[in-house]
């Protein structure tokens, strides 16, 4: 399965940006809390979201019966 995510929209190193009102060149630094890689914490989500919609498929095939039947 391939996947990909997203580059995180901050990181809290100082940054060169332009500052559009003025037209000039500015520094930015974002404060907070901040994650420079998800991709550790992407994989669980992403295998999850894998096999709910491996499941989804799986009872409109008519594999897995839309009611379990009760054990007795």
């Amino acid at each position: 399965v391939r996947a990909s995510v997203k580059p995180t929209s901050s990181i809290s190193k100082e940054q060169k940006t332009v500052d559009l009102s003025k037209m000039e060149e500015t520094l930015i630094q974002v404060r907070g809390r901040h994650d420079p890689c998800i991709v550790p914490k992407a994989v669980p989500v992403i295998e999850s979201a894998v096999a709910i919609v491996l499941a989804d498929h799986m009872l409109r095939a008519g594999i897995i019966p839309k009611v379990l039947q009760e054990r007795k």
